[in-house]
């Protein structure tokens, strides 16, 4: 058995196509998922069984520009030839874009100050066979002011209950440092930066704002849904192609 003291500890910050995979989590099943062909790449490199660690688990179909993982293993020929050998590896809907060695007791997840993601609407009449795949498809016009009027009563530290469950635990306190909707071309997009999400809690955000958007609902309706705490009051849940995991930030030198 190969000893595992010289083994380092790596953050590398992937991007990926969400279309074909059931999440970023390994499932008990053989679906396939982010972590699972990045874990067998690095099988292939090593022959060894190597655990990789997110910093987030982004659900069925999301995709990702700026997620961070980590993982230790040893390796003797530099980081960027480690870097080449994963991206060789790697199906072509996932890719490295940066590697780096970190202290051996750094965790994606539990370091991470904030996470930022980004929601796309494709608001136009006609679909687009384009677009389509990466966005979500409102026909209905938008009213954009009266969604980042709705948005501004999420900043801050509240109960969110309303539009996500937590991933582990009972909390669902939780701090939204950003929430703003802004038009690039076609698209309508909503940034969003927490100190963390419950589940499915952009998508239900989004959802929601989207009602108050096509004036399916006020913004007092969307207020009110928003502290009654109750899953149930909950508007449309968006569906996954539209959303983004961006960033992940862990402080001032070290922000993804």
């Amino acid at each position: 058995m190969r000893s595992h003291r010289t083994a380092r500890r790596y953050l590398a910050l992937i991007e990926y196509d969400g279309t074909a995979y059931y999440g970023f989590q390994r499932q008990r099943k053989s679906q396939p998922t982010i972590q699972g062909e990045i874990e067998r790449a690095l099988t292939r490199l090593t022959n060894q069984t190597i655990p990789v660690t997110g910093s987030g688990r982004t659900d069925r179909g999301v995709h990702a520009t700026g997620q961070v993982i980590s993982f230790a293993i040893e390796w003797q020929h530099g980081t960027e030839t480690l870097q080449r050998a994963l991206n060789a590896n790697l199906p072509v809907d996932i890719v490295v874009l940066q590697l780096d060695v970190v202290d051996s007791n750094f965790h994606p997840r539990f370091d991470a100050k904030s996470r930022a993601y980004k929601y796309y609407i494709y608001n136009q009449t006609n679909r687009s066979p384009l677009y389509g795949r990466y966005t979500w498809h409102v026909r209905k016009p938008l009213n954009i002011d009266k969604m980042n009027m709705a948005a501004t009563a999420l900043i801050g530290t509240h109960d969110f209950a309303t539009f996500g469950t937590p991933p582990q635990g009972n909390s669902t306190t939780r701090t939204l440092l950003n929430a703003h909707w802004s038009w690039q071309d076609k698209l309508l997009v909503f940034d969003i930066e927490a100190n963390a999400f419950l589940y499915r809690m952009v998508r239900s955000i989004v959802g929601s704002l989207k009602l108050v958007g096509d004036e399916t609902w006020t913004i007092d309706e969307f207020e009110a849904a928003f502290k009654a705490c109750d899953r149930d009051q909950c508007g449309t849940v968006a569906p996954p192609q539209g959303l983004y995991l961006t960033s992940v930030k862990y402080g001032e030198t070290s922000d993804q």
